[in-house]
Order: C-alpha cells, then structure tokens, then sequence
C-alpha cells in the first residue's frame, strides 16, 4: 500500500479512460470515485516483505487450486475502484474484468504492506473497500516499519474476525487458502532497531 502522491496531482477521469491509459503507459496508478491516484514507489523493506510473502505462501500452495499475483495484478473494488495490491490470492478459478486478464474481479485474499507514514484515512477507505467485496475472505495489513500484522477473517457479510500479531513467534492461519506463516519468515531479514530477525520456517 503505497503512499498517495500529492492531491493536486489526482486527475479526473472515467474507469475505461484510465484503464486504457494504464495499458498504453505501463504506469500504476489507482482509481477511486473518478480519480486517478499516482503511486509512490516502495522501499526495500517493502519489497522483502512481499518477497518473503510470496515464497513462503507460494511454496505451500503447490498442487492447489489457487493463484498468486505479486504487484501488478489491478484489482476491481466495486463499480468505483481499481487498485494494485501488494499480493492478491485467489482461490479457485479467477474471473476478469475483460479479455485482456488484468483486472482481476474476484481475490479471495489480499495484502497489502503499510507503513507509520501512512495517512490514516488512506488505510481506512481502502480497507472498507476490500472487505465490502464479495469475494474477499481474508485481508492482511502488515507493518514495514515494526513487527505488526492485522489480520482480518470474514465470517459473514456483516462479520469479520480481527486478530493482531505482533511476536515472532506468532503464527498467522491463512483459513481461506488452507495454509500457514510465521512472522519470523514474512519478517525475515527485515531490521526494526538494529535488530535482524532469524527466518525459521513453519511447515
């Protein structure tokens, strides 16, 4: 979850304009309410963090019916919001917005990597956005900047579970994917005040 640019460089625009910009330019920005947001980039705890996701999750969904898309996959929320998840994971057969397959419209799990920086409002908005889908089971909001991860489980449409981790010990049960994570592997070699952590595995 990237920090929002300035607001004087929020343009106005229809979601087919700015989805046929997205694809003519290459550029990653996201949509919301007519909006067109530019992106920041990420830092290198960032990226760890989704590398260490992204290997850690992937390796044990070998053989299952589920896929993963790191960055780039735009993410349809509603019918006024596109986005670009950290990770989005979906369990079962993925559905698209349109022939070109890049506008995915059904994740079942989404992350996103947040930081201190981060406006509060940003975070909140997107949040209401992801878990007001259909098809979202899961969510995760990790922290870049301190051993952190809120975790989000849908029990119902009107209902969802809230857990924080914040040890390294902690465990994070993925129920929607059927898997597992540890914090000491999504974390690992991420320094929070000088400090390394080590990168044991659960299997």
């Amino acid at each position: 979850m990237n920090e929002v640019v300035p607001s004087q460089q929020f343009k106005k625009s229809t979601m087919d304009d700015y989805l046929a910009n997205e694809r003519k330019t290459g550029a990653r920005s996201e949509y919301f309410n007519g909006k067109v947001i530019g992106r920041s980039g990420s830092n290198r705890w960032h990226n760890l963090i989704v590398s260490n996701l992204a290997i850690g999750v992937g390796s044990r969904l070998s053989g299952h019916k589920c896929e993963v898309y790191i960055a780039n996959i735009r993410v349809k929320l509603g019918n006024t919001s596109v986005c670009y998840p950290d990770i989005a994971i979906v369990n079962g057969e993925p559905s698209f917005a349109d022939a070109n397959q890049d506008v995915l419209l059904n994740p079942t799990l989404l992350i996103e990597i947040v930081s201190n920086e981060m406006h509060s409002a940003t975070k909140t908005t997107k949040l209401e956005r992801f878990l007001a889908m259909e098809s979202i089971r899961e969510c995760l909001l990790i922290k870049e900047d301190e051993m952190r991860i809120e975790h989000y489980a849908k029990q119902n449409a009107k209902q969802w579970i809230y857990k924080i981790y914040n040890e390294r010990d902690d465990v994070v049960s993925l129920e929607s994917i059927g898997t597992k994570i540890s914090l000491q592997e999504i974390y690992s070699n991420i320094k929070f005040r000088h400090a390394e952590l080590s990168s044991r595995a659960v299997n």
